[in-house]
Parts: structure tokens; C-alpha cells; sequence
């Protein structure tokens, strides 16, 4: 079910692409870079299909937390999701952030997109392209590509944790219509930051650090074609879950998973 020769050259301070560096010196603080997204920047959405129990994977860690952090496309909202799958969980370290149901949409994508079977770490951009991280150049035309493809707006308003109740999150989610056939609606629960000290495994020793770790991923409806979507969400926080720490992603893509259509982040309080 996985592939663990899957080799690159991305790591810290190795091969990095060039618009990742020249983009440290004018980093954007994320929550200037949401209200953004919303007005004139075009949303991209980049998922991370990643595990701490894969020695390849912190290098592909780095790269989405450095793309989340230095939002180096020009016009572009980069919203990251990592997307932590269990099926190297019974190699001497059980991920504290992986999912069967990660796993089974990265197992979709492979359907989807034709391949032969799920690896990590895998970034799959707006539901259709792959980035092949060995390939600085790849990364970044992918990257710009998506960047000028047309989207519908994805608009989060009132996200807060409940006063009341600090295990639900409340959001008001707005889309504007689907412009040819119907497409689903998904919100994801995503950690900003999570640190990790892993014990065991083939990271066994090492300090881990990951960013958007998804912790719940939904299906609030769907948006049809020449109508808009509009509606209040409630969504259940795992126990011990810091409001602070806490964004909520919601995108439209089709059915497949296929193409993305509309994607819009924000975080708790922001």
C-alpha cells in the first residue's frame, strides 16, 4: 500500500527553490495573508499526505510549513493541509496525528489520478496536480500554474470556539456558485502547529515539527450549479484542543476527489 523508495533532494537548506528563498526577505504573517485570499489573491491548495513514521517525510514537512509561512507565489493564497495517513503506524511509531479516513481519501486520489498505489510523502495541488519535490523547478511552475486558474469565492465569516462550549468550533461559510457541474463542500479542522518528539521507528530520536495537521475533515454539503451556498457549521474539537492553535479550511472540489473550485482558510478568532 506504500512505496518507501520515493526519493528526493528537498531538505533543509538543500535544493530549496529559488522563489522559496527570495521570498523569506518579504514573508506575510498568515493572518494578513488570509484577509488576502479573500479579496485579491487566488487560493491554491496544497496537501501534504505525510507520516512520522516515514524517514522521508520531515524534508516534505519543511517544505509545506516554509510554503505556508513565506507565501512565495505572487497573487496566490497558499492554504496548506497535512494530511497525516496510518498505514506506518505498525512500524514501531504510531503517528498521534494519523487518520484511516486520510488515508482513505489519499487511496481516492490514487484512483483519481490514475497511479499505482499511495506513497509518502505525496503534495497533490487543487485536487489534480502531484508536485515532485525533487524538482525545485516543477515545484514552483505547479505552484504559479495554480495560481492563475479561475476560483469561486470561498468566504469564512464568525469562526470563533464557543464561549460556552470550548470543544465547538462556529463558523459562518459562504461560496459563490458552482460554474458548471455540482461539487462538494469540505471543511478541514487543522492544528497551526504540532511538535513531536518521536521514540521509535525510522524517525525514532528525532524532533518533528508540522503545521495545518488536519484533524477532522467534513462534508458540510454541496454546491450546485448557478447556486450559491451559504451556512452556519458546527464543528466538534478533539478534547485538550487549544482555541489558539486552531484554523479552519473549507474548499469546494468535485467529486472524485477531483478538481479543487474554491478554497478559503481562517483562523479561530481571526
Amino acid at each position: 500500500m506504500r512505496t518507501r523508495s520515493f526519493a528526493f533532494i528537498i531538505a533543509v537548506g538543500v535544493s530549496v527553490p529559488g522563489f522559496l528563498i527570495s521570498a523569506a526577505a518579504g514573508r506575510r504573517d498568515n493572518s494578513v495573508a488570509t484577509d488576502a485570499a479573500g479579496a485579491d489573491a487566488h487560493p491554491v491548495l496544497v496537501e501534504l499526505f505525510t507520516s512520522e513514521g516515514c524517514s522521508s517525510c520531515p524534508p516534505a514537512d519543511v517544505l509545506l510549513e516554509k510554503l505556508d509561512e513565506r507565501q512565495p507565489v505572487p497573487g496566490a493564497m497558499l492554504i496548506v493541509l497535512s494530511e497525516h495517513v496510518d498505514y506506518w503506524d505498525h512500524d514501531g511509531w504510531r503517528d498521534p496525528n494519523s487518520s484511516s479516513l486520510l488515508t482513505e481519501r489519499q487511496s481516492s486520489y490514487e484512483h483519481a489520478l490514475g497511479a499505482s498505489t499511495p506513497y509518502t510523502p505525496q503534495i497533490i495541488v487543487d485536487g489534480t496536480s502531484e508536485l515532485h519535490i525533487s524538482d525545485p523547478q516543477q515545484v514552483e511552475s505547479t505552484l504559479r500554474k495554480a495560481a492563475t486558474t479561475d476560483k469561486i469565492a470561498v468566504r469564512l465569516e464568525n469562526v470563533s470556539v464557543d464561549a460556552g462550549d470550548p470543544s465547538v468550533l462556529r463558523a459562518h461559510v459562504e461560496t459563490d456558485a458552482a460554474p458548471d457541474h455540482g461539487a462538494d463542500v469540505l471543511a478541514a479542522v487543522a492544528l497551526d502547529r504540532v511538535e513531536s518528539q518521536v521514540l521509535h521507528g525510522e524517525n525514532g530520536g528525532r524532533h518533528l515539527t508540522h503545521v495545518a495537521v488536519v484533524q477532522q475533515l467534513t462534508k458540510i454539503g454541496k454546491v450546485s450549479k448557478g447556486k450559491a451556498f451559504s451556512q452556519d457549521i458546527q464543528l466538534k474539537l478533539k478534547p485538550g484542543t487549544d482555541p489558539k492553535n486552531v484554523r479552519l479550511v473549507v474548499f469546494v472540489q468535485q467529486p472524485g476527489p477531483g478538481r479543487l473550485l474554491g478554497a478559503g482558510m481562517r483562523k479561530a478568532g481571526s
